[in-house]
């Protein structure tokens, strides 16, 4: 099968170079707007080789849309409009509802299948692929229905050779999670980072005690803006709604600290813990 891969970065990069491992893909074409991601690909050998996005299309049996949700949003339309009865094209967007939302009506829109594989670093580009990314991770497929049954199991096969799970949500419900248990995380890394940047500016020792903690705590503040303002861009009113709620709790750890109301910070704290019966 060959399968071309449209944006060689983290999610992209991976998924080439696992898909070839697995054996699922036997050619991997590689499309990006940056000539320098292609030859890195090349040379590790996460695409067999590049191509332009009309010969990319045009060769593909499995086409995945690996770019930013921004370019997404404007490839899609160009690259249904390119695709037979038989080719299949995935997208790997983070967000979803405006995406699908604008191609709804397209005449091959069930030759699409909207997928998220939940799985990723804080790290970027074609240098940070990896082979086993997606080993027991979660890969959503949103709006399944409307996409063809063909294209729906080719999809499902493809990221369980990737040695992923299934899930199934509709496009409202899947951006609603993911603003809870993803883009919420990365604003609260970004703004903790941006905290001790700023305190740091007088006190250089931080850095030097910071603990393997710390370093966990802000793992996602490194994370590449040309990638996450895009999701939040796409994403803004749930993400506003759980950050309301993100606020609110930390005023109230603000309000007990200052009235030195320990014993209830106890119990606020003792509630957090129940997260570990979800996240074992």
């Amino acid at each position: 099968m060959t399968i071309t891969i449209i944006g060689i970065g983290l999610i992209g990069g991976s998924l080439g170079i696992t898909l070839k491992e697995c054996g699922f893909a036997t050619r991997v074409i590689g499309v990006d707007n940056r000539p320098e991601n292609i030859d890195k690909a090349i040379r590790r050998r996460l695409v067999d080789e590049g191509m332009s996005l009309a010969e990319g299309v045009a060769v593909a049996d499995v086409i995945i849309v690996a770019t930013p949700v921004d370019a997404m949003r404007k490839l899609l339309p160009e690259i249904l409009d390119r695709v037979g009865e038989k080719q299949i094209v995935v997208d790997v967007g983070s967000t979803k509802e405006l995406l699908l939302e604008e191609i709804q009506g397209h005449k091959n829109r069930s030759r699409l299948v909207a997928c998220h594989p939940m799985a990723g670093t804080e790290f970027s580009g074609p240098e940070a692929a990896i082979p086993n990314l997606f080993d027991g991770k979660m890969c959503v497929i949103v709006d399944g229905s409307d996409s063809a049954q063909d294209a729906v199991s080719t999809a499902g096969r493809l990221f369980k050779s990737a040695g992923m799970h299934l899930s199934h949500l509709d496009r409202k419900a899947h951006d609603v999670h993911c603003a809870y248990i993803s883009h919420i995380s990365h604003i609260a890394s970004f703004a903790l980072a941006l905290t001790v940047l700023q305190k740091e500016e007088n006190e250089n020792r931080i850095f030097e005690l910071a603990s393997s903690g710390f370093g966990s705590t802000v793992r996602l503040a490194k994370s590449s803006a040309d990638m996450w303002v895009p999701i939040f861009r796409q994403n803004r009113d749930n993400v506003l709604d759980v950050l309301d709620e993100h606020i609110e709790q930390l005023s109230k750890f603000r309000t007990q600290l200052i009235k030195r109301d320990f014993d209830g910070f106890y119990e606020r704290i003792e509630r957090a813990n129940q997260i570990q019966k979800i996240l074992k």
